[in-house]
């Protein structure tokens, strides 16, 4: 039986190249891929991922190839991403306190949550979040999603992170310790080097129509991102991790089993390949 891979995109804005990395590697490989947003919409590869003319602020060139471009608007016209499951109706809602039924309603929530984990999560072998901007708009504090990467680390499976896909990591933590599940790990991340300093957009639902209205006319220009993460992740990892940022290095990708994360686009490529390394050859460790 071929492996199964479930990709996480977000429905304000994947970049193109951070899906066609990893999917590339498993499609060669033959592998089964299934696809989650956070409400079930159609994910939408963010329209400057598709332009090679685009010049990436921080490094003052594009950093989307004619090639790259093209495989994802070939994604975008196919029928791949059409019916992706839906994390809302898949995974429960962790209760609040203020529940007058609240004990026995988180008995309900983690008794959901190890039944996905023993018979939906088992019969697949990775998870993988696409990065671009929108992941930080509905994946980095989705509950549900959060859950669900403790899923996978509960049973050993690898959780792949890229770009602003990473900033779910430091956020998944059970409610009851509030631990870090990457404290001790080496990572890499989107690095300050790499923010934008003004220009920060999404693509969303309101996309669909072609009209680009829905916050108004076209995009709203959110300046910075919402926060550094290589400043959380650097936290998070505590002084027995580590974050490795790589800058001036083209690519920066780490494995520490079982995360694998992924710096930002140009990266994307060797993510998939460590990402066959660590399904077929058991690689656990890589760049650092």
């Amino acid at each position: 039986m071929s492996k199964q891979i479930l990709f996480v995109l977000s429905e304000w804005g994947y970049w193109g190249e951070e899906l066609v990395g990893p999917l590339e590697a498993c499609d060669a490989e033959g592998y089964g891929v299934s696809f989650v947003t956070p409400t079930g919409q159609r994910p939408l590869a963010h329209p400057v991922s598709m332009s090679p003319g685009f010049i990436d602020p921080p490094l003052g060139r594009s950093v989307v190839s004619e090639e790259m471009a093209e495989k994802t608007r070939a994604i975008e016209a196919s029928d791949r991403l059409h019916n992706p499951l839906n994390l809302a109706e898949w995974l429960p809602v962790r209760p609040y306190p203020s529940s007058a039924t609240y004990l026995r309603d988180m008995e309900a929530y983690y008794a959901r949550r190890e039944e996905i984990r023993e018979q939906d999560l088992a019969r697949y072998d990775a998870l993988v979040i696409v990065g671009g901007s929108g992941a930080l708009v509905d994946l980095a504090n989705n509950q549900r999603l959060h859950d669900l990467i403790i899923g996978f680390v509960q049973l050993d499976k690898l959780v792949v992170c890229e770009c602003y896909g990473v900033s779910c990591l430091p956020f998944a933590r059970e409610i009851d310790d509030r631990e870090c599940l990457i404290r001790g790990k080496q990572v890499t991340g989107h690095v300050i080097e790499y923010d934008y300093l003004d220009g920060t957009a999404f693509a969303g639902p309101h996309d669909v129509d072609g009209t680009n209205r829905g916050f108004g006319d076209g995009f709203i220009n959110f300046g910075p991102p919402f926060y550094p993460l290589e400043y959380i992740l650097r936290d998070a990892v505590g002084p027995e991790g580590g974050f490795h940022g790589n800058v001036g290095r083209r690519t920066s990708v780490i494995l520490d089993w079982p995360f694998l994360t992924s710096r930002s686009t140009a990266s994307s490529v060797e993510c998939g390949r460590v990402l066959i390394e660590a399904l077929e050859r058991g690689l656990r460790r890589h760049g650092w």
